[in-house]
């Protein structure tokens, strides 16, 4: 996504996607950041912003609707 411009109702950014596409994959946070070089703050961070973008309330249901979806 450009700087500046509008995000979509349900667009995610690529390390949105990557953290739930390991989320998915039964990782935990800690894991996660290991994986991807970032801390555990990050991964959360990522994850708040990914659920807000799809509607949800809890990590489960961001990474259900993100799989249903087919976004990961």
């Amino acid at each position: 996504m450009e700087p500046g411009e509008a995000r979509r109702q349900g667009a995610l950014a690529e390390e949105e996607l990557a953290v739930l596409a390991l989320l998915a994959e039964g990782n935990t946070v800690d894991r996660v950041a290991r994986e991807l070089g970032v801390s555990d703050r990050t991964v959360r961070r990522r994850m708040r912003s990914a659920a807000r973008a799809l509607g949800a309330s809890s990590t489960i249901e961001t990474v259900v609707l993100a799989v249903r979806r087919r976004m990961i």
